[in-house]
């Protein structure tokens, strides 16, 4: 305990990056709804993380990592959090945009397909024939064409169903969806609180078979980041800083989250909320290490990977989509043991 107080002064010092004159204005896009792995973000603004670094953030829902990116290119955001992948088919498909990441929160990818036993999909090629329920903006759909080639099954043998992002869960549960596509923490949790046991859910997370992908990550445009060098290592600083608390007291990352929606299930966010803690955000890499620390090869390889998935012969380097220059000082990047 007393090493998350010494860490926390720690990261307090870190507000002097803060302009001693009038705050910067940030429009902030969450990736999804008001959930368990929003509830860190949320926290930080609560208690003032981002003001303490010079930093008025307004911020709100997603409705998706495919549709985070759009909204910022269009100027509708300044930044937002979202997973990297559908932003990396974007600068692929769109040699003149400038979205980067200049911080990647997750070291592992949340990515999967998931069905309930009855539907008697015991591994990824029984998806063959099969409907699947997504969002377009899905991540997990977007980046299906990599697990489909990763697993060995023609990306065309499957079905889409377009649906909201509320009624994805509810179509599996119904019978009206063979699987779904998602992140596990939206997924699983979802289905649990629909009232399927545990035990009924199949899980095939893309990671398991080969498709090695980081994940959450902010984004924001290079003309933001250059205009704003200080308000984006503010943003990271201040995002550190949330995750950090939260996982030091998750029941307050989950009361914070319930004050932006009432109607959360508070036992079922905070499971939520602590599976991406230990799956995605908390790795093991990430504890020994820090945040911040990037295998540059690694995040190549996941962009070749999505080159292949989407047969885009432009190539992209991974230096031109992650920039660590932004990063704050490598104290404030450590994480609690």
């Amino acid at each position: 305990m007393a090493m998350f107080r010494t860490l926390a002064a720690a990261l307090a010092l870190g507000a002097a990056v803060a302009s001693p004159a009038r705050a910067t204005d940030v429009r902030f896009s969450l990736d999804w709804a008001f959930q368990g792995p929003q509830a860190p973000f949320l926290l930080a603004l609560e208690r003032g993380f981002f003001r303490d670094q010079g930093l008025n953030v307004t911020m709100d829902r997603g409705f998706g990592s495919g549709d985070v990116p759009v909204k910022i290119a269009a100027g509708a955001y300044d930044v937002g959090i979202a997973d990297i992948n559908p932003t990396i088919r974007m600068r692929l498909e769109n040699p003149d945009s400038t979205l980067f990441t200049p911080f990647i929160i997750y070291d592992a990818t949340a990515l999967a397909v998931m069905t309930l036993k009855r539907q008697n999909i015991t591994r990824p090629q029984d998806l063959a024939g099969k409907t699947l329920a997504a969002p377009e903006t899905d991540a997990g759909r977007q980046l299906f064409p990599a697990f489909a080639r990763a697993v060995g099954l023609d990306v065309n043998a499957v079905r889409w169903q377009t649906v909201s992002p509320q009624l994805r869960e509810t179509m599996l549960v119904q019978g009206q969806a063979n699987a779904i596509t998602g992140f596990i923490t939206s997924g699983i949790l979802s289905l649990r609180a629909a009232g399927v046991p545990a035990a009924d859910i199949v899980t095939f997370k893309y990671g398991d078979f080969g498709v090695d992908l980081y994940s959450t990550s902010l984004l924001t445009t290079r003309r933001w980041a250059e205009a704003n060098p200080r308000a984006v290592t503010g943003l990271i600083t201040a995002i550190v800083r949330g995750q950090i608390e939260a996982r030091r007291d998750p029941a307050a990352a989950i009361a914070a989250l319930k004050r932006r929606d009432p109607l959360i299930n508070e036992a079922v966010e905070r499971e939520r909320m602590e599976l991406g803690f230990t799956e995605l955000t908390f790795t093991p890499h990430v504890l020994a290490n820090g945040f911040g620390k990037i295998d540059m090869a690694r995040l190549q390889r996941s962009i070749d990977i999505a080159r292949e998935a989407f047969n885009i012969a432009r190539p992209l380097n991974a230096s031109d989509l992650y920039d660590p220059r932004y990063l704050p000082e490598a104290s404030l990047l450590r994480v609690p043991q």
